[in-house]
């Protein structure tokens, strides 16, 4: 990471602690498209994933420039956090058993805990052309607890 600030820790202990958040990716014309999105956050590796989907708006457009904005609250809408993020996207799952629907596993499990059907969520990861959205920090700013 980059850009140490005061108040850092508490800004990406917020990420930490929610599960979703807005992602706000560049539309070709260069304005803001948001979406709101499920997240987990990997402290040691400085990262956030997220599940899309290859068809989506905030797919291509992180295809086409990988800058992207992503935004967390605390419930009371108090504490905030604004993270500057480098986008990396997987090739969409094409397998129920390849590298990608592996990680989609791993990013449910810490996002949402145990699957009741792990054959068949395979299957609609596949279906679905899933992607994993890896988001690395670059700088972070906002409104800490205090």
């Amino acid at each position: 990471m980059t850009d140490i600030e005061p108040g850092r820790e508490a800004l990406l202990r917020l990420i930490g602690q929610h599960d979703g958040g807005v992602l706000v990716t560049l539309r070709r014309d260069g304005r803001p498209q948001l979406s709101n999105v499920n997240h987990a956050y990997y402290p040691d590796e400085g990262v956030i994933r997220v599940s899309v989907t290859e068809d989506r708006a905030k797919t291509r457009n992180l295809r086409r420039d990988p800058r992207a904005s992503y935004h967390v609250t605390s419930d009371d809408r108090w504490a905030w956090t604004a993270a500057d993020v480098t986008a990396e996207l997987t090739p969409p799952a094409a397998g129920t058993h390849d590298a990608v629907v592996e990680q989609l596993i791993t990013l449910y499990r810490d996002v949402q805990g145990e699957h009741p059907d792990w054959d068949d969520y395979r299957r609609a990861m596949v279906r679905d052309r899933r992607v994993v959205l890896t988001l690395r920090i670059d700088h972070v700013y906002g409104r800490p607890r205090a």
